[in-house]
């Protein structure tokens, strides 16, 4: 039998019982749509932390008192204990390590308000203390007018240097460079605004206002607070080796006995990354498993369903024998239904799961994309789901007597 018209014969099978056709195929539906949805989102979250991560390029590492993922139990509590980190520490790695070219110790305070004249922004501002290492440091570059200077630092002077959204709602119609702003009943001159760096997980990186590190601290303060220090390296291979420099320098300034470990962190975009990937690996997994048993619930169901059809169609098939057809013949032509109806659910259920990752990406901050090698996959498994569950039945008819067949009723 050709294998066009045993197509032809198996879709009009399927098309004679659809709702017993679909009520087979919602498990291979559930699955597909599982695997590509999924996948999909955390490839968009992966896609999108990849992009951001590139911003601190391939030569800059952080320093900073807590894990960026803290941790449970007994060490959660030790990294609460743990010192604060210190201008006098950063100065310390500016003087002895060897290998790092610039030093940018940097403050944060978050939910700010910024107001010019009687227009204000929304409260979801970020107030960041920084020397003039803190924009190569940290992949921010000025548009417009200039960079926070050490000068700047040194005399505690009230200048600002703003992102974009900060610029959008209070500055659309004019230049907003020379024009005083006010954070917390603070005024600050404008003398640059950052390049446009766009946002992560719904979070914008443009709502930054930039002022120089010690007028930072001597309005908010620095017993209480510990800070972030950027580090960047002369060269990306001497990366390890600054580390280390920085990690024995540390060590030895902060009093850290030997045998203890480190009570600060340091972490890189390559090493975030892996933290994440990590964190995600898991997720797969547990999709896999998810997708694994819909996968093998939708097998039983199509294996069950193409032994009721061969009991519902033993004098057809006795016919096919009586005129010719050959045992592979009728084995190839249930196969084949077998095949088609998983390969059919697994077409909805990419549908499905691609249409599911575009809604939530588009009604969320929660990006999307869509891995081409999980629709490969999960629709080689349909097929592989297909072959594996209809080859029995598929032997079963073949291996009917015609003379028996023909006298069914």
């Amino acid at each position: 039998m050709q294998v066009q018209e045993s197509f032809y014969i198996a879709l009009d099978v399927i098309r004679t019982h659809k709702m017993r056709s679909f009520l087979t195929l919602l498990g291979v539906i559930i699955g597909v749509t599982a695997i590509i949805g999924m996948q999909s989102l955390i490839e968009g979250f992966q896609k999108d932390m990849q992009e951001q991560m590139e911003q601190l390029g391939s030569n800059v590492f952080q320093v900073q008192r807590d894990p960026v993922m803290m941790g449970g139990g007994r060490h959660r509590d030790q990294e609460k204990k743990r010192k604060n980190i210190t201008l006098d520490e950063s100065d310390a790695i500016s003087q002895y390590c060897t290998s790092v070219e610039q030093v940018g110790p940097e403050a944060w305070h978050f939910g700010i308000t910024v107001k010019y004249k009687d227009k204000k922004t929304s409260p979801v501002m970020v107030l960041a203390g920084g020397q003039s290492a803190f924009f190569p440091n940290n992949g921010y570059f000025v548009e417009q007018g200039r960079a926070i200077t050490d000068t700047d630092d040194q005399y505690n002077r009230n200048v600002a240097v703003i992102g974009m959204d900060i610029v959008d709602e209070l500055f659309p119609f004019q230049n907003p460079l020379g024009e005083e702003i006010n954070v917390d009943g603070r005024h600050y001159e404008v003398i640059g605004v950052i390049e446009k760096q766009g946002g992560r997980f719904g979070d914008s990186n443009d709502n930054r206002v930039v002022i120089p590190l010690n007028t930072f601290l001597k309005y908010y303060g620095n017993r209480e607070r510990s800070l972030n220090i950027t580090v960047s390296v002369k060269d990306p291979a001497m990366m390890e080796a600054a580390q280390e420099q920085v990690i024995g320098v540390l060590r030895a300034v902060r009093k850290v006995p030997p045998g203890e470990p480190n009570d600060f962190e340091i972490w890189t975009s390559d090493s975030l990354m892996e933290r994440f990937n990590n964190m995600t690996r898991a997720v797969r997994i547990g999709a896999i498993v998810i997708v694994s048993f819909s996968l093998l619930v939708a097998g039983i169901g199509i294996m069950n369903i193409l032994l009721v059809s061969i009991r519902e169609r033993t004098r057809e098939i006795g016919v096919r024998m009586a005129i010719g057809a050959k045992r592979r013949d009728i084995l190839f032509q249930f196969l084949m239904e077998a095949v088609l109806l998983s390969e059919i659910g697994g077409i909805i259920g990419i549908l499905a799961g691609v249409g599911i990752g575009q809604l939530v990406a588009l009604i969320s901050p929660v990006p999307a994309a869509i891995p081409v090698w999980t629709i490969v996959i999960g629709f080689f498994f349909c097929s592989l789901v297909g072959v594996i569950f209809g080859v029995y039945p598929a032997a079963k008819a073949s291996r009917m007597d015609p003379i028996e067949s023909l006298r069914y009723e």
